[in-house]
Formats: structure tokens, C-alpha cells, sequence
């Protein structure tokens, strides 16, 4: 019961937050100067065709009333139509291939994270102040301290220009069409060509989320090294290997898996340089190129898109922790 309560405060808690959120992005274009239609109309038109369009994109009411339809529309997944493409719905363009494919890299990017820092951080915890230790510090430094569009350039001209099959551009087949061939007609090339295209921006991505959860996971494990209980279990006789892996690191996973749904939220609306770099066709992209167009209806949409998927992560991080740590409830 008493998790089931915090389980509705978390809902309605998350539900503010969205409504916040929809309508912080939807008075920030009447912040922002300029008029939507002066990209969409020729310089030399009149303003007869200005006015038209304007009544068209329902921009001439007032702005309460404006405010209120685009919430009930919301309310029915109706994000409206593009502004540059106005027969087109704009939920057709965020969730089709361009939410898919943010969400592939940033879980291809929390994937490398996970593999290389949490091995990387038990060793570092296990040798402390020995030369894998300082390594592993260095490299966290290294991660924390690089910005993603210097690396991902690097990665170009370093790895990607002198191997030749590493490609830069042009994401490729999206992951679940290349997995359903490799299963239904045993193709794996696919598989491949999917990897090839998301290695170097999957890397770029999470550098930093694997510096960050290397130190996480460092400064968790030698917490709980210190504790009574790991003495009591080296006074028993149990292998250290099987000390450290079974207890000390399922005590520190709690805190590592809340900054995990945190840091996913993150990438998949931080992708936004990384994706530019490599021409990688995800929301980010997508920001970028109808921003250059004044396309405030997809802007607004994309930016919602990005804005619920964090809070929706951070719900179920928090009702996981809850699940794992009911001590959590209490507080």
C-alpha cells in the first residue's frame, strides 16, 4: 500500500511537471522575436497572403485561446502541422525514423558506458592508489573534461578517415529492420552496417557517461569495502572476487542506476552535437535543421517529445528505487 501511494505521488508529481514543461516551450515562441510566417511567405508577398497564412496557422487569435487549443490537442496526440511542410502532421515526422534513431544512440551510447565503467570502476576501487587506479582516474578526467564535437571530429580524422569502412555520415538500416532480417532470413549484414554506422557516435556520446558512472562506481565500491559486512565476509572464507561482485557491487548499483535513467533522458535530448557531426538523422538533427526555418510547431513538438521522455525516465528510475530501496519511500 505504502508503495503504492508513492507510486501515484510520483504519477501526479510527473504529470505537473509535463503541463510545466508544454507551457514553458509554448509561450517561448511569443518571446522570441520575429513572425513564423516571414520564412514561409516570398519577401515580395502582400500582406493579404501574409494575413491568410497567419489565419491558416491559427496565429491570429489571442493567445490565451491559442494556449488552449494547443493543449487539448495534445491531449489527443495532435501536435498540429509543420509550419514549412503544412500538409504534414508533426507527429509524423518525430516519431517515425528520428525519435528511433536518438533512441538507438543514446542506448547504444549508455550500452558502452555500462560495459567499460563499471568493470573499469571496480578495478580502479580493487587497486586503489596503484597505477590502474590512477589510469582509471585519468581516463574519467579525460571523459569529464572533452567536449563531444571536438571528439567526435577527432574520431573522424583519426579512426574512421585512415580504416575506410567506418562511415561518417548517413546513419544506415535503423537496428530492430536489420535484427528482424538477420532473424526471419538469417542476413546479419544488416547487423553490421548498423554497427558501423553507430560505433564512432555511440563512443563520442558516451565518453562522458562512462567517466561519470567510472568514478560513480570508484567512490560507491570503496563505501562499502569499509563496511562491517565485507569484513564479515572475508572472516568467512568467501573469494574476494565473489565479495566484490555479489555484495559490495549490488549495494553500489543503486545509485549507478538511478544516474543511468537520469544520464538516458539526457542523451537522447543532449545528442543534439553529436548528431550534427555525424550527420546522424535523430531529433537532434531535426531541432537544428527546423530551427534554421522558423518551423515552431515542430520546435514546440520535438522539444515536448524530449521534455516528457525525461520525466517519464525519471519516474520509473525513481519507482525502481523505490522497489529496491523501500527506505526511499519513507523520506
Amino acid at each position: 500500500m505504502r508503495f503504492i501511494r508513492f507510486f501515484l505521488k510520483r504519477l501526479v508529481h510527473s504529470l505537473f511537471v509535463i503541463w510545466g514543461v508544454v507551457t514553458v516551450v509554448f509561450f517561448l515562441r511569443f518571446l522570441t522575436p520575429g513572425d513564423p510566417t516571414t520564412a514561409l511567405v516570398s519577401p515580395d508577398a502582400g500582406q493579404d497572403v501574409r494575413d491568410a497564412l497567419r489565419e491558416e496557422l491559427r496565429l491570429d487569435e489571442p493567445i490565451y485561446i491559442q494556449y488552449f487549443e494547443y493543449l487539448t490537442d495534445l491531449m489527443v496526440g495532435d501536435f498540429g502541422n509543420s509550419m514549412d511542410v503544412l500538409d504534414r502532421p508533426v507527429t509524423e515526422w518525430i516519431f517515425s525514423a528520428y525519435l528511433i534513431r536518438s533512441v538507438e544512440l543514446a542506448l547504444a551510447a549508455t550500452f558502452v558506458a555500462v560495459v567499460i565503467a563499471i568493470p573499469l570502476g571496480v578495478i580502479s576501487a580493487r587497486r586503489r592508489h596503484q597505477p590502474a587506479d590512477y589510469s582509471a582516474t585519468l581516463f574519467s578526467l579525460f571523459g569529464i573534461s572533452t567536449p563531444n564535437f571536438w571528439l567526435g571530429i577527432m574520431l573522424i580524422i583519426i579512426v574512421a578517415v585512415p580504416v575506410g569502412f567506418i562511415p561518417t555520415g548517413n546513419p544506415g538500416p535503423l537496428f530492430y529492420q536489420a535484427l528482424g532480417d538477420a532473424v526471419t532470413q538469417g542476413n546479419f549484414g544488416g547487423l553490421w552496417d548498423w554497427l558501423r554506422h553507430i560505433f564512432l557516435p555511440a563512443i563520442t556520446l558516451g565518453t562522458y557517461f562512462t567517466a561519470l558512472i567510472t568514478r560513480l562506481t570508484r567512490s560507491g565500491m570503496l563505501e562499502e569495502i569499509g563496511k562491517p559486512y565485507v569484513k564479515a565476509c572475508h572472516a568467512k572464507g568467501l573469494p574476494e572476487t565473489l565479495t566484490l561482485y555479489k555484495h559490495v557491487l549490488r549495494n553500489t548499483l543503486i545509485p549507478i542506476i538511478t544516474i543511468l535513467g537520469l544520464q538516458l533522458g539526457t542523451l537522447i535530448g543532449g545528442a543534439i552535437v553529436t548528431e550534427v557531426v555525424f550527420e546522424w538523422n535523430g531529433l537532434g538533427q531535426l531541432l537544428i535543421d527546423r530551427i534554421s526555418s522558423r518551423d515552431w510547431t515542430m520546435i514546440q513538438g520535438i522539444i515536448i517529445v524530449i521534455g516528457v521522455s525525461f520525466v517519464v525516465i525519471n519516474t520509473i528510475v525513481d519507482i525502481l528505487y523505490a522497489y529496491l530501496d523501500p527506505q526511499v519511500i519513507d523520506q
